[in-house]
């Protein structure tokens, strides 16, 4: 438990630190009124008209940095992915079942961004493609590894 709990400590940690960082590295976009139409999907969402920088959204700014200065943003995305995992492991020791369906749920959730990303045309579309589809692979991986030591265990239960 406790080795769980320092791993979940650190993932946390470094997704607080990112996060600050890409959030600031983002606020760029108040200055750059030519990306307004295109990198302020959360503003359209809410139908947040712009007429300055003020006007944005605070989450258009994570989509700024991820499209311009995306290692930060990687850096948030690969310790949520860590995070993910970390849990999926630790409910995978309570409740098997639970950890293959929660494996399989954010799998899906993964494909299903890296379908939005696919064919971006910018370098951290791009970036973000590959990591979620990566991602995707990783616990559908999981599913199956999961499934396959329950399996097994239940085969060594019977007599």
């Amino acid at each position: 438990m406790f080795k769980y709990v320092i791993q979940l400590i650190v993932g946390f940690l470094t997704l607080l630190v990112s996060t600050a960082i890409s959030w600031y590295e983002g606020s760029g976009i108040i200055d750059n009124p030519l990306e307004w139409k295109y990198s302020t999907p959360f503003s359209q969402i809410f139908n947040i008209e712009i007429n300055n920088g003020q006007d944005i959204s605070q989450l258009d700014y994570f989509v700024y940095a991820a499209k311009f200065q995306p290692f930060f943003p990687t850096i948030m995305t690969v310790s949520v992915l860590y995070i993910f995992t970390v849990l999926i492991f630790f409910i995978f020791q309570l409740n098997r079942q639970l950890a293959i369906i929660l494996s399989g749920i954010i799998s899906c959730v993964f494909i299903v961004i890296s379908g939005i990303l696919f064919n971006s045309s910018t370098d951290g579309g791009n970036v973000f493609f590959w990591i979620t589809a990566v991602g995707a692979l990783i616990f559908i991986s999981m599913v199956i590894s999961l499934w396959y030591k329950k399996k097994i265990q239940c085969l060594k239960l019977q007599p």
